[in-house]
C-alpha cells in the first residue's frame, strides 16, 4: 500500500510540473486585423502571443499537438497592451494564446464597443482555426476566457454579457463602465476571479469591484483583495497609469513584483482548472487561497468536487481520518512537530481552525453532509492538503 501511495503522489508531482507552473514553450508573436463587418467594418487591431518551438515574430506555433485556449485582454484607461506583458509571460509559456484589441485608446473610449471587440475577437480566433493558411489552423480550443484591467476589466463584463462561448471572465482592478458593468454582472453565470488592490485609490474596491463580485450571477466566484496592493501595480509600469495613480492615496505597501507574483499564485491554477480540467490545479488554487496571509478573499465554490490527494513532502507521515467522517476526525503528524490545521467548507469559508503537536481530535458529528477542504501547516508553510466528506 505504501508503494501504491509513493506511485500516486510521484504521478501527481509529474503532473502539476508538466500542467502547472512549468513553463515548456517559448513565445510567439504575430498582429493581426480583424474586421466586423456587422459594425460598419470597424478594424479591430490586435497583438497575438502564442505557445512557439522559438521566440519571434511570425514563427511558426509549437510544434507539441493540442489544441490551446484562447484569452481576450482588455487594456485600461490610454494603456497600451504591452503593460501586460507580465500577464503574457506568465501565461503563454504554459500552453495559453493571448489577443490584445488595441481598440479605444483615445481619452473618450466606447466601453461598449471595446466590449464588443473584446468578445468578437475571441470568435475570430475561432475562425482561424478552420482556416488551412492561418498559424492557427487546427490550434484553437473551444475553451476561454475574456480578462482585463481597469477599463478593460470592467469591458470584460461588458464582454461577457455579449458573448454566451465565453468560459470564464478573470480581470483585475476593474473599473465601472458605461453601460453599467456592475449591472451586466447580474446577467453573468460563467466562473469568475477577479482581483483587487486593498490600496486601489484609482478604482477603490468598494466602489467597483465588490459590486461586481456581489452582482455576478454564478455559483462559482472569486474575489482577492491583494494586501497593500495598488491598482497600477496589476500591470507593469505605464506612465499615463503611474501619473493617474501618483495624485490619489492609499499608495501601495508592497512592491510591483510581490503584487504580480501573488497574481500569478491563483491566476494560473484557475485557468489551469476553468480551460483546462486540471482538478490539481483547481485543488491547489483552492488550498492555498485559505492559507495565504497576502490576501483576503470571498468565494462560493470548491474548484474540484471529488476527493484530493495532498501532494507533499510531508504526504507520508500527515494522517487525517476517518475520510468520510463520522462524529469527529483525527490528524496525526510527527511526534515532535507542531501543526495547525483549517477546515473550510464549500464556499471557503473557515470552520475549524486548531494548533496542535503530533495529534488532535476536531469534533465534525454537527457539521452538516457535503465536502470540506483541509490544510495542514507546519511552521506556516502547508505541508497537507485534502478534502473530507461528510
Amino acid at each position: 500500500m505504501k508503494a501504491i501511495h509513493q506511485v500516486v503522489v510521484i504521478f501527481l508531482m509529474m503532473t502539476l510540473s508538466q500542467v502547472g507552473f512549468s513553463q515548456p514553450f517559448q513565445i510567439g508573436h504575430t498582429t493581426i486585423n480583424f474586421t466586423d463587418a456587422s459594425r460598419n467594418n470597424r478594424v479591430i487591431a490586435t497583438e497575438v502571443y502564442y505557445p512557439a518551438d522559438v521566440s519571434g515574430d511570425n514563427v511558426s506555433m509549437t510544434t507539441v499537438s493540442g489544441t490551446f485556449p484562447v484569452l481576450s485582454f482588455g487594456h485600461g484607461f490610454v494603456m497600451t497592451w504591452d503593460a501586460y506583458q507580465n500577464v503574457w509571460n506568465a501565461l503563454v509559456p504554459n500552453g495559453y494564446i493571448m489577443v490584445f484589441p488595441k481598440t479605444e485608446g483615445s481619452l473618450s473610449p466606447s466601453h461598449l464597443e471595446f466590449g464588443k471587440d473584446l468578445a468578437f475577437v475571441l470568435d475570430q480566433m475561432t475562425v482561424l482555426n478552420t482556416n488551412v493558411s492561418s498559424v492557427f489552423y487546427n490550434r484553437i480550443s473551444t475553451m476561454n476566457a475574456v480578462m482585463g484591467h481597469s477599463m478593460g476589466g470592467g469591458a470584460s463584463f461588458l464582454a461577457a454579457q455579449l458573448n454566451s462561448n465565453i468560459k470564464t471572465l478573470v480581470n483585475f482592478a476593474a473599473a465601472e463602465t458605461n453601460p453599467s458593468a456592475i449591472t451586466a454582472a447580474a446577467s453573468i453565470s460563467i466562473p469568475s476571479l477577479l482581483f483587487s488592490g486593498a490600496n486601489d485609490c484609482v478604482t477603490p474596491p468598494n466602489a467597483h469591484q465588490i459590486p461586481m463580485y456581489n452582482g455576478l450571477a454564478g455559483n462559482c466566484k472569486t474575489l482577492i483583495s491583494i494586501t497593500g496592493g495598488s491598482h497600477c501595480q496589476m500591470a507593469n509600469s505605464n506612465f499615463f497609469c503611474n501619473v493617474g495613480e501618483s495624485s490619489c492615496s492609499p499608495q501601495p505597501t508592497i512592491s510591483r513584483a510581490v503584487q504580480q507574483t501573488i497574481i500569478n499564485t491563483y491566476l494560473l491554477p484557475w485557468l489551469d482548472y476553468q480551460l483546462k480540467g486540471n482538478c490539481s490545479q483547481g485543488n491547489l488554487f483552492d488550498t492555498q487561497i485559505v492559507a495565504d496571509n497576502a490576501i483576503t478573499f470571498q468565494k462560493n465554490c470548491l474548484q474540484c468536487n471529488g476527493l484530493s490527494v495532498a501532494v507533499s513532502e510531508a504526504e507520508s507521515f500527515i494522517k487525517v481520518y476517518p475520510n468520510p467522517a463520522g462524529d469527529y476526525i483525527k490528524i496525526e503528524g510527527k511526534a515532535s512537530e507542531s501543526y495547525q490545521i483549517k477546515i473550510a467548507d464549500s464556499h471557503a469559508r473557515i470552520i475549524s481552525e486548531k494548533s496542535f503537536m503530533h495529534s488532535t481530535t476536531i469534533e465534525t458529528e454537527t457539521l452538516a453532509h457535503g465536502i470540506y477542504l483541509y490544510t495542514v501547516l507546519c511552521n506556516g508553510k502547508v505541508i497537507g492538503t485534502g478534502k473530507i466528506i461528510k
